[in-house]
């Protein structure tokens, strides 16, 4: 079937068309769970009860990007588990003092070569960013999610958390400069020589640019 025929049997109470979403969005919304929640189980129940309030409200679907109407689906569902643990309170780090354009555009400039200590520094890297992310509040944590790890670009990230286009900008800014900070309180974990990485690890450029 057709992708939009898919949708529109699901629509009728077709689990077998139903499943065949969630196979294909799974991986996703997983991945941006996980970034806000940060415990695995707690990321694969935000992710069934995302895609179970779906399905009963498939009705209120109307069109558009599915996977941008499922993304605000889990927006809700990980804010609501992020209150119950009492979590949206994250500490402010420092005043909000940045330039509006820093930053904008963060990139990976690297060495193609890689040898098993950088590896072992990458992965060191990586578990700075992932710990840095859970000291953002939550709708930081979110945008920097979105855009810098899951390659939304700012229209779509606007899409998916219903906020202007400069709201998404204004967030970005914020939350890069404030894990930017929190890296360059790690400066052992910055690593001295780069290689291409995946998306995941975007957001460290703006630590370390």
């Amino acid at each position: 079937m057709e992708f939009a025929e898919i949708i529109q049997s699901a629509q009728h109470g077709n689990l077998s068309a139903f499943n065949e979403l969630v196979l294909k969005y799974q991986n996703r919304l997983y991945s941006v769970a996980v970034r806000m929640l940060e415990d695995e189980d707690d990321a694969e129940d935000a992710v069934q009860t995302a895609f179970v309030l779906a399905f009963r409200g498939l009705k209120h679907y109307r069109g558009g990007s599915f996977e941008f109407w499922l993304l605000r689906i889990l927006k809700n569902v990980c804010y609501d588990e992020l209150r119950r643990q009492k979590r949206h309170n994250a500490c402010t780090l420092e005043p909000w003092l940045y330039d509006e354009d820093e930053n904008e555009t963060p990139a990976w400039l690297m060495d193609p070569t890689q040898n098993p200590l950088q590896e072992i520094e990458m992965g060191e890297l990586e578990r700075a960013i992932q710990a840095g992310l859970h000291r953002l509040p939550p709708e930081y944590r979110l945008v920097l999610t979105l855009i810098d790890i899951e390659g939304l670009d700012y229209a779509q990230a606007a899409l998916v958390l219903r906020v202007p286009l400069g709201t998404v900008k204004s967030r970005l800014a914020r939350a890069r400069l404030q894990l930017r900070r929190l890296l360059q309180k790690q400066p052992d974990l910055l690593p001295t020589h780069y290689t291409p990485l995946s998306l995941r690890l975007s957001t460290a450029a703006s630590a370390i640019g």
